[in-house]
């Protein structure tokens, strides 16, 4: 697959279709198992559904908004490019669930049966979403860095962003981990997102050893946030670093 000039300057991260499409495919594979069931999902001891292939957050009315909510943005994205969705879903403006009861009782719906097929067929929709995000991260993060530290970032940025392997691993991992802006989003001071993934890496040159030191410097974030979790994290060791090593191979 042939990827669209990225400028190490900008990193835009804009998407063919065929881009889109693929790497959408790797982002269902690994929130979702590449099934159209795992599409709507309510993980246990969340309170809140994830949709979609990058497993997007819709919180129900009332309940506090720890993480990014990303599902309504992304459904307006996706109208945005002509994607009609549902009716039902078209004329609702919060999460229908109130619980995760609600929600499984509703699985094979035709709510949710209507949402997972109109799921399906926008994964390439979807990942021009994720992409955005990713693009737009950028920016955040060289303005909430302290002034010595900009240059670094975007050099760090720019590098992993030059291969195919690469702006998949950008476009993932703020999908999986976020920006690492949000104060509430640490441990004991420290956080695991791309700010934190861009400030572990070692200096690199562009290529395809950029995203296999990105991939590198996410397993050390990951692994930190696991030694310093309140509560025991262990148990997704595997699948993170499984993850993680995906960005070193080539896409």
């Amino acid at each position: 697959m042939c990827f669209a000039a990225l400028s190490p300057a900008m990193a835009e991260l804009r998407l063919t279709p065929a881009q889109a499409g693929k790497i959408g495919q790797r982002l269902w594979q690994n929130e979702c198992a590449g099934t159209v069931e795992g599409l709507t999902s309510w993980n246990k001891g969340e309170d809140f559904p994830s949709l979609g292939i990058g497993h997007f957050i819709w919180y129900p009315r009332g309940v506090r908004q720890t993480f990014e909510e990303s599902f309504p943005a992304m459904m307006a994205h996706l109208r945005a490019r002509g994607a009609t969705p549902p009716a039902w879903i078209a004329e609702t403006r919060v999460c229908p669930w109130r619980s995760r009861e609600e929600f499984l009782a509703d699985q094979n719906g035709p709510r949710l049966n209507s949402l997972r097929a109109y799921l399906a067929r926008t994964v390439g929709l979807q990942a021009e979403f994720a992409a955005e995000r990713a693009r737009r991260a950028l920016p955040k993060l060289l303005a909430a860095a302290p002034s010595s530290r900009r240059a670094g970032l975007q050099r760090q940025y720019d590098a992993v962003a030059t291969t195919p392997q690469g702006v998949y691993a950008l476009v993932d991992y703020v999908n999986f981990k976020g920006e690492g802006l949000n104060p509430a989003e640490r441990y004991q001071g420290r956080g695991w997102g791309l700010l934190q993934v861009l400030e572990e890496m070692k200096p690199v040159k562009a290529g395809p050893g950029a995203a296999a030191e990105f991939s590198a410097a996410a397993r050390r974030v990951l692994g930190r946030r696991i030694q310093l979790a309140p509560r025991p994290e262990s148990q997704w060791r595997a699948g993170w670093f499984s993850r993680c090593d995906s960005y070193a191979r080539p896409f």
